[in-house]
């Protein structure tokens, strides 16, 4: 392996004809390098898809009513309907794979008047009223204070935690701990300062909610026992699918819903979509390998025939060598060598300049946007050593059927050879 003589028969071997071994080189460099950089493309758009979650549980289900299309019981169809508190006790004790529940609801939208203000300022911004589950649901950060608890909700206290850019409005660079705000005319104290972990759009409109407790909610603004939606995530080992199913189940018996109906709910299943997404995700990387490894193989494949010139060009070499003593083992291993050496530098360079075009592309990127459909392209180094050791394998596969043809030569007939 570190026989000096040998390395210099390589180099020289190389040497011999530079534009050939250049030309050879650069099919194998182009292989791994196509490889490597459609690899960090199809992470970059993974990440990108799945960014769009924005920090969402991904064993979440988010559950709402919708116009019923199939008349039943005596009732219409496209009869409209709420959820209530009793639909909630009902699930939560009818299904048992359930971790956290969390009935939601919403007062005015982003287009409406001004609804919350302190003293002289006043902003148009999204006051929901929540459970203390919501945070595991949909992460988020406390920059001051608290979220609301258990006991806001059981003693329908009027306490808010409101989003940063609220805070930014209505208080500037002061602490708007224990001030008081008014949400529609109703005086809630702050408790808290929230930061989302999203990114993106969604992020924008986050800064601007305020939470109050759900019970308080329900009672300030008159909304009686009406729930909007609710947010569910499975317990870790169930499916979301069976919850959303069992929840829905449970919703119809209880609304008069004809158990036909798939129009009377609304929802979305963030662990059905994931799943569907790292499902494509998986297929479109499997595809890559297929056309990366396809791409290199003609390249090792030109390594393969290139060896077979050379031997043909050094049959009376080789000849000379095996009447003096060589073994076909030296023959077959200087052959493979050979090989190796010619491919393993050739898919470094093409590795290093995939790399490199990746984080550029990254370094151009800028910051993860929670919008954009690519971000952050990277290559994992376990992917970039498997290139490489696929490689590695693949010139000295390239070697192996020249080697062999050199040893079958005999010494007598290579001697004649012109």
């Amino acid at each position: 392996m570190f026989d000096s003589d040998k390395w210099q028969e390589i180099y020289s071997s190389l040497r011999k004809n530079t534009l050939r071994t250049i030309m050879t080189a650069f099919g194998v460099s182009w292989g791994i390098f196509m490889l490597v950089v459609m690899l960090g493309a199809g992470k970059g758009l993974e990440n990108g898809i799945i960014s769009g979650f924005g920090g969402t549980v991904t064993n979440s289900v988010f559950i709402w009513t919708q116009s019923t299309s199939v008349p039943y019981a005596g009732l219409p169809k496209g009869r409209r309907f709420n959820m209530n508190n009793e639909d909630m006790e009902a699930i939560q004790h009818g299904v048992s794979e359930i971790e956290y529940l969390a009935p939601r609801n919403q007062l005015r939208g982003y287009n409406g008047g001004n609804n919350v203000s302190f003293k002289t300022k006043s902003g148009n911004f999204s006051v929901m009223g929540d459970y203390p589950e919501i945070q595991f649901i949909s992460p988020m950060e406390i920059l001051e204070g608290r979220f609301i608890n258990q006991l806001d909700i059981e003693e329908k206290r009027k306490v808010v935690v409101i989003g940063t850019n609220v805070k930014e409005v209505l208080f500037g660079d002061k602490s708007p701990i224990n001030e008081n705000v008014k949400i529609n005319g109703v005086y809630f104290k702050v408790v808290g300062v929230w930061k989302t972990k999203k990114s993106g759009n969604q992020a924008e409109k986050d800064t601007k909610t305020l939470f109050v407790p759900f019970s308080t909610f329900q009672k300030a603004f008159n909304y009686g026992n009406i729930v909007g939606w609710m947010a569910v995530t499975a317990q870790p080992n169930s499916s979301g699918e069976a919850v959303e199913k069992k929840i829905v189940d449970i919703l119809k018996k209880r609304h008069k819903v004809a158990p036909q109906d798939e129009r009377a709910f609304g929802s979305f299943n963030a662990e059905k979509e994931f799943k569907q997404m790292s499902g494509l995700f998986g297929a479109i990387s499997t595809l890559i390998w297929v056309v990366g490894i396809g791409t290199l193989m003609a390249g090792v494949i030109g390594v393969t025939n290139i060896m077979l010139i050379v031997i043909k060009e050094r049959t009376k070499e080789i000849g000379i060598r095996r009447a003096i003593g060589a073994t076909p083992a030296s023959i077959i291993s200087q052959i493979m060598m050979e090989s190796i050496v010619l491919t393993g530098l050739a898919g470094y360079f093409g590795l290093v300049g995939g790399i490199g075009v990746i984080e550029l592309i990254a370094a151009n990127l800028g910051p993860a946007d929670g919008d954009s459909m690519f971000t952050n392209p990277e290559i994992d180094l376990q992917v970039a050593l498997t290139a490489l050791v696929i490689l590695i394998i693949s010139g000295a596969l390239a070697g192996l059927i020249p080697a062999r043809k050199a040893v079958k030569i005999k010494p007598i007939e290579a001697l004649r050879t012109e």
